[in-house]
């Protein structure tokens, strides 16, 4: 059973981005695997430098990354991975 990855109807907004059922063993082998047939979804979720952009949370089964440069938290079968656009403000 693979990872499913969705994300916040928010970010539906800017992109085209349906959930998708993805294989990886890790975070990031996840979100390459969805970039590869959405490689615009990228730029939006990590910086020029492949880390998690400021203004993007991301969660693995509802808590949050403990990576957001490597990406390296470990994903199982049957995981689920969530994207949000981060919310601030004063």
């Amino acid at each position: 059973m693979p990872t499913t990855l969705s994300f916040t109807p928010n970010l539906a907004r800017h992109l085209d981005c349906p959930g998708a059922a993805v294989e990886g063993s890790t975070l990031r082998e996840v979100l390459e695997s969805y970039f590869e047939s959405n490689p615009r979804m990228r730029g939006y979720v990590l910086d020029d430098q492949g880390a998690v952009r400021k203004h993007v949370a991301i969660f693995l089964n509802q808590a949050p990354i403990g990576d957001r440069i490597g990406l390296s938290d470990s994903v199982a079968d049957g995981d689920a991975v969530f994207v949000a656009q981060a919310l601030s403000g004063g």
